[in-house]
């Protein structure tokens, strides 16, 4: 008498329950369709626009943040470095060159939730174009480790993967079709461990 009920029940809970489950992965694997990748770079413009597709609207809504308009800003995302390898704690990275053209930009790492992989408020982890240090051309070297660097170093938690999360401010690039044609800084892997 109770089995025809608790088969529903267990029915309902595992559609339920996996509906949810393959939703939130859905919204974790990406943010949306139109990614353009830029060496290790990715943004996507669309992403914040009214144009955007379903995905990216939920992707939005799940995480919460602050939403910048066409014009206001674009958000680039490195996870590799130029060889394609997965940016690591472990490891010592450079990122050198110059960013498209912007009135602000912001530099800062984070780990695959999202959070800023260090624990200690006294170490660096963002930097941005008023406090960057740069050469005489205007190009800057960045070091990113989890010990730390003379100049410019960017503090990572050794031993987890973790993102690169470069906001350019004010840019014409945002509006801009020819995103292509960006040059983006790079950033190659220098050392693992001791080495």
């Amino acid at each position: 008498m109770l089995r025809l009920p608790l088969l529903i029940a267990l029915s309902l809970a595992i559609a339920f329950g996996g509906g949810i489950w393959s939703t939130l992965v859905a919204l974790d694997a990406t943010i949306g369709f139109g990614a353009i990748r830029l060496g290790a770079w990715e943004a996507f413009p669309q992403a914040q626009t009214a144009a955007a597709d379903p995905y990216a609207k939920s992707h939005r809504a799940n995480a919460g943040k602050l939403l910048y308009g066409t014009a206001e800003g674009l958000t680039f995302m490195a996870a590799v470095d130029d060889n394609g390898a997965r940016l690591d704690g472990n490891c010592t990275y450079r990122m050198s060159g110059h960013t498209p053209p912007a009135r602000l930009w912001s530099l800062f790492t984070n780990d695959a939730n999202g959070r800023p992989p260090s624990e200690s408020a006294e170490l660096p982890e963002a930097l941005n174009s008023r406090t960057v240090l740069r050469d005489r051309d205007g190009d800057f070297v960045i070091d990113i480790s989890a010990s730390a660097h003379p100049g410019n170093w960017l503090a990572v938690r050794a031993g987890q993967p973790f993102r690169l999360v470069l906001t350019l401010f004010d840019t014409p690039t945002a509006g801009s079709s020819g995103l292509i044609d960006l040059a983006m800084p790079k950033v190659e892997k220098i050392g693992c461990g001791n080495a």
